[in-house]
């Protein structure tokens, strides 16, 4: 039985490739951060919607800013594959607390892989979640794996930062270490601070009565928007080739916040701009303003292709508050 070590399984993407793990029967280890406001227990505890009641899988106390945890864990477990999922993923707050992201998000790889390294594991495959991000003020559309870096902000530079590292662990010591250059995918898991997920509860509580107002930031960034469990398939794709690569994933199209409002209340059959509100709070100093992704090289090596795309996604993503509210006793007429 294979053993996998993930980062961030608490979060979307973590969650994700935990379900897709334990159905493809692997040990599953996850590491977590204390926290005094959530006990953790299982997976379904977070997300009624898990689809594997337990399986193998194990949570391991730790953090990304402690190198005695991960290399403990890593010569505990012995992982055949890792999945660095854990991130300070909000691109806006990133700004605020810079310095906490760095070490996080840049420097907490390098923990990683030296846990790997000195516990010479050298059979590990090690995965690193990289981000469209990093391309930031784009110099070419659509984006590839040869597009020059522009981060726009301390998340993206700390992203950047990390996948260098990648680069050089894996040249200097032969390191099977991937990195996936992930554009944007969403889930009903997101987080609701994600502009999508905030769009999506919004309109539910607006349809409810429960809420008047949806206030946002930038409405004019453009995203290229994809499905959650998807991109996870092709994390896990990259990390059975003969050898170690990066790639794009993504789904070629790119739309912009108000496009997403238009879908979503159109849905509803409201009008948004009666509904929604800017405000300077929500802005970046600094944007990415068109992010669109070209995943042809992970079609052509492993035949990854997104399925899901814009309308459908977020169709996804309303139906599922809808139906959350509806279960409250909140909401009947709609659909």
């Amino acid at each position: 039985m294979k053993k996998a070590f993930i980062t961030g399984i608490t979060g979307q993407d973590g969650s994700y490739m935990a379900e897709l793990l334990l159905r493809k029967g692997y040990e599953v280890h996850g590491l977590i951060r204390r926290s005094s406001s959530q006990p953790i227990g299982t997976l379904r505890e977070i997300y009624p919607d898990f689809a594997c009641e337990s399986g193998d899988i194990h949570f391991h106390y730790g953090d990304l800013s402690s190198s005695s945890s991960l290399s403990r864990l890593m010569k505990e477990i012995r992982p055949d594959e890792v999945y660095n999922l854990g991130a300070m993923s909000d691109v806006r707050i990133s700004f605020d607390i810079p310095e906490y992201t760095a070490d996080v998000t840049g420097t907490g790889l390098i923990r990683i892989l030296e846990a790997v390294r000195l516990a010479d594991l050298s059979e590990t495959r090690v995965y690193q979640a990289s981000t469209s991000e990093i391309y930031g003020k784009v110099q070419e559309i659509p984006q590839k794996e040869t597009t020059p870096f522009y981060p726009r902000s301390p998340y993206a530079a700390s992203k950047l930062f990390a996948h260098w590292i990648c680069k050089n662990y894996r040249e200097a010591y032969g390191m099977f270490i991937c990195s996936g250059f992930l554009f944007n995918h969403e889930s009903p898991r997101r987080g609701p601070n994600f502009v999508t997920r905030k769009i999506a509860i919004g309109l539910a509580k607006i349809l409810a009565g429960q809420q008047e107002k949806i206030v946002l930031g930038n409405l004019d960034a453009k995203r290229d928007w994809g499905y959650a469990p998807e991109y996870v398939e092709a994390m896990w794709q990259m990390m059975q080739q003969e050898k170690p690569d990066d790639y794009v994933i993504a789904t070629g199209e790119s739309h912009s916040v108000r496009e997403f409002l238009d879908e979503a209340f159109g849905y509803a059959g409201l009008d948004w701009t009666k509904y929604v509100e800017v405000d300077e709070r929500f802005l970046r100093p600094t944007e990415a303003d068109i992010l669109i992704g070209d995943a042809s090289k992970a079609q052509r090596d492993f035949g990854w292709k997104a399925k899901v795309v814009f309308k459908e996604l977020v169709r996804i993503l309303v139906d599922f508050e809808i139906n959350k509210m509806k279960q409250k006793g909140l909401l009947s007429n709609f659909l």
